[in-house]
């Protein structure tokens, strides 16, 4: 038995999770709505404040997705009631961000400046210059989006600069060696 997957996800009272035909789910919360079509294979029961998710057989695929499902909706609810938020740090000199409207414009030592479309769910702040803080519902999203922007430079592992997590290790490398 999975042990993520028998555990019952809490409902918090501000949050209201609607199982509709064929696993499709649409969790409402004070912070928006998120909607996603569930596999058939796996069966989902919302009770009065929990969701409890059970799987049909015991076939590897459907074990497999018993965890999945079940921590999907976990992060479904917590969602659209706390949020979500991943922050990026810029390392180098020069290398720097700024919103432009619903655009992030971000200099990382190309010849030209990266600009960057926010897509309309997600929000992004630039507390200062070499901080991006990436926020909103969708946890899937927002992972994609921090992504999507620290592949623009990666860290190096000579200098260690790039864009990184926050807390992220970069593993760091000796440069060459002096002549001998």
């Amino acid at each position: 038995m999975s042990r993520i997957g028998k555990l019952p996800v809490p409902i918090p009272e501000n949050v209201t999770v609607d199982l509709q035909e064929n696993n499709y789910m649409v969790v409402k919360g004070p912070k928006g709505q998120l909607e996603r079509q569930l596999h058939p294979k796996i069966n989902i029961e919302v009770k009065e404040n929990e969701v409890v998710v059970t799987r049909q057989d015991d076939s590897k695929f459907s074990r497999s997705l018993h965890g999945l499902t079940r921590q999907l909706i976990a992060n479904m609810i917590d969602g659209v009631s706390k949020g979500f938020t991943k922050k990026l740090q810029i390392i180098g000199v020069g290398y720097r961000a700024e919103m432009k409207g619903k655009k992030l414009v971000l200099t990382l030592g190309y010849s030209h400046p990266i600009v960057f479309s926010v897509p309309e769910s997600i929000t992004i702040t630039t507390p200062s210059p070499t901080e991006i803080l990436i926020s909103g519902i969708d946890k899937e999203l927002v992972g994609l989006i921090a992504a999507k922007i620290r592949s623009f430079r990666k860290p190096e592992p000579y200098k260690g600069k790039g864009v990184r997590y926050e807390n992220e290790y970069v593993r760091r490398k000796a440069g060459k060696a002096a002549g001998k």
